[in-house]
Formats: C-alpha cells, structure tokens, sequence
C-alpha cells in the first residue's frame, strides 16, 4: 500500500504525535504551522520544569477529565502515563517523578525532548513547514497563508491540532471555531480552565500585598479539598491551588453569578484548638497579637482575615477560629481566557466520530486541546493532547486503508 498525503495544522503535541505515527505508516504528511517554531506552547510549559504527566495509580488519572472522562478511556487507555514516559526516553529523556507525583524530564527542560522528537519526525520524511497560518476552507483544500502570500493546498486526509484559545500569542487563538461552524460543526464556547480569578481586593491589601503567596493552606470547593498555595495578584488569585478548583469556581460564577474559594489558613489546627487559643490571649491583647499568639497567623494571611470578614477584630474565639478554619475568599469573574493555562470548549465530542473524524466534513479529524475536555494541570492536559493525537491519526489510518 503506498502511503497518502496527509495534512496536520498545527505543530504542537497532539499534532506531532500525529504526524509521527502517520508517517511510520508510510503516509507523506506535512505540519503546517502558523509561528516561526514548532511546538512554542510546549516550550514554554518547560521553561520552569516541563510537567510532562503524572504518576498517580491510572485508575485515578483517567477520572481528571470530568465529563469527558467516559469518552477519553479508550483514547487514554492506547498511551498511558507510563507509555509516554517510555515515548520520551525513546527519544533521550528520562523522566522522574517529582515529591508532588508529577512527572519531570531530568533536565527540566522541554527544548532537548522537541529537538530531539523534530529529528525523528524529519527522518521519517515528515514536511514541517513553518509560518504557514490556516485562514480557513477553500475550494479543492485549506487555505494557507505561506511566507511567498496565499495559496490552497490538498490533502487524501487533513487533521486539526489548533489548540484552544489560550495563550494566543504562541498559537492558539480560537480562530477556527467560526470556520468550523459554518460548515455545521457543533462547538461548545471556549472558556478559560486552569485560570486566575477577580477579586475585589481593597487598595490597602493590593499596595502591600500583591505578589504575595499564601503559603501552607488547603482550599475547598465542589472539587474537594486540596493542599497547596497560591498567590494575591493586584486583580485577584492565582496560582496552582485556585487552578484546582477553577472548573467548578468558573462555573458557578456562570450558573449562579457568584463563588467563593473556602481557604482553611490553619490546616494543621482543629477549630476547638484555634478557640481555645484565641481566648488564652485575653481582652487586651491587639487583633494582631491575637492572630500570631493564637494561630500563627501573620503578614498576608491576617491581611486575608481582615479583608474577607467583616468586624473581624471583634469576633469571638469561637466565631474567629471559624473563620480562620473556613475564610471565603468571593470571586467575581475568571481572568480572560488569553491569560489562561488551558482552555475549555471547543469541538463536541457529539461531532466526532469514534476515530476523532468530524462527522460534517467527511476526510477532517481533530484531535488535542480544540476538543471539548478539559483537565487540572499536573501533567494530564499534555498527556491527553499525546493520546488523542495517537488516537486520531490510527482513525486516519484507518479511514484511508479502507478506501484503498
């Protein structure tokens, strides 16, 4: 069987993944991508140590997706955490596993795995072409905007790999969702996920605080209760621990208009003990003395008691040690999608079929984060993005050996 031409825009994990698969089928497959470089998001999530997938038991790594879990298993189940780890040493890099379970090259980087991953691409006759942006369907292929102006280019097979709409900068800026719509496509509306959110923070708390982390604190929401910190922005919260919670704090905010992040800033005391200690202080000891003495409790964190509950100075032990063991913090709004880690949205799983072809037009697959899943960081968003790049290009594959 000799191979057929097959196009991929966008030249990030999931369009990689695919591109090397196809092409050790023996198809002819060019990556068309719209920046100067390949794989710039990916570069960038490595700049502070490339968190490549986790090492939690699988059977709760596949439960991370929320309503996309059932559908992704079987994607999931075709290259696993541990099959990716295999995958990147394939290509030089070990991996560890970091104190958090997450997963970590050895050097930390993401630049040598991608220089590496672009080598082998290039030896199996993979066509990459850079600064060639997809400005949408055109009659007999893609539209391409190239560096020598604009041109239509065919393919047997075309797979999209856009990403979402966050960090538009490197990439992925959501164009496609009207271009996909008009030819019938169902799209949910892209939404940031693993975001900051808007709080109203008084001008005292954000002239002395801003940039400050709310260190050694669990956080509570309809998503459990996790460990961790985070940090007050001159905008609001940001940080590892409010991204854990951002899907469901994002949507309350839509459903209800309103959130609260419930920080618990003495994780280590039970409430009886906080009371008790707060009433040992006595009636003339200051709010300040109280909060060090009795819990402590200093710097950004009574700043938080002082901003979030109203007279908080003259509360009683009891009232006080509740608060400081439940504080909600209430937000108004996530930070634009742009500014976000990920986003949610985009193509419905309803539009695909079970080989990630779009059921309106017929011979285009889709795969990675312009899907409608989303996930919590922690190595399981590049993970996805890997396995539904797999998983696509073997529907591909597939598509095309039986028109043959």
């Amino acid at each position: 069987m000799s191979g057929r031409r097959i196009g991929i825009v966008g030249g990030g994990p999931a369009g990689l993944m695919a591109a090397e698969v196809l092409s050790a089928r023996g198809h002819a497959v060019t990556v068309l991508e719209a920046m100067p470089t390949i794989g710039r998001k990916f570069l960038l999530a490595g700049k502070s140590g490339l968190n490549i997938t986790h090492s939690e038991p699988y059977a709760r790594f596949v439960n991370r997706f929320g309503a996309a879990n059932e559908r992704l298993r079987a994607t999931l189940d075709g290259f696993t955490p541990n099959d990716l780890r295999a995958w990147a040493e394939g290509l030089g890099t070990k991996t560890f596993v970091g104190t958090s379970g997450r997963v970590f090259p050895e050097v930390m980087k993401a630049s040598p795995l991608l220089r590496a991953w672009r080598a082998r691409l290039e030896g199996q006759g993979v066509d990459i072409r850079v600064r060639h942006r997809w400005t949408g369907f055109a009659e007999g292929g893609l539209g391409i905007e190239t560096p020598e102006g604009e041109t239509v280019m065919g393919f047997d097979a075309v797979l999209l790999a856009l990403g979402g709409a966050s960090w538009p900068r490197l990439g992925s800026d959501g164009a496609w969702v009207e271009w996909l719509a008009e030819k019938g496509v169902g799209i949910a509306p892209l939404r940031p996920a693993n975001c900051g959110f808007d709080v109203d923070w008084s001008p005292v708390l954000i002239e002395k605080f801003a940039g400050a982390a709310v260190k050694g604190v669990t956080a509570q929401s309809a998503a459990g209760t996790v460990p961790g910190e985070f940090v007050i922005s001159k905008t609001g919260i940001e940080g590892s621990l409010v991204y854990a919670h951002a899907a469901v704090l994002r949507d309350a905010l839509e459903v209800a208009g309103s959130a609260a992040l419930v920080v618990d800033l003495a994780p280590g005391r039970s409430a009886k003990r906080l009371a008790a200690d707060f009433a040992r202080q006595g009636g003339k000891a200051s709010f300040s003395t109280r909060l060090r003495k009795g819990a402590g409790l200093d710097g950004v964190k009574a700043a938080l008691l002082r901003e979030c509950i109203a007279d908080v100075t003259g509360l009683s032990p009891e009232a006080l040690a509740a608060a400081v063991k439940a504080l909600p913090i209430r937000l108004v709004r996530p930070r634009p999608i742009a500014e976000a880690i990920s986003s949610a949205g985009g193509i419905r799983f309803e539009a695909l079929g079970e080989d990630y072809g779009l059921k309106a037009l017929p011979g285009v697959f889709a795969a990675g984060e312009m899907i409608d899943w989303e996930a919590p960081t922690g190595g399981y968003l590049l993970t996805a993005c890997f396995a539904t790049g797999r998983a696509a290009a073997a529907g591909i594959d597939r598509r095309l050996s039986n028109k043959m």
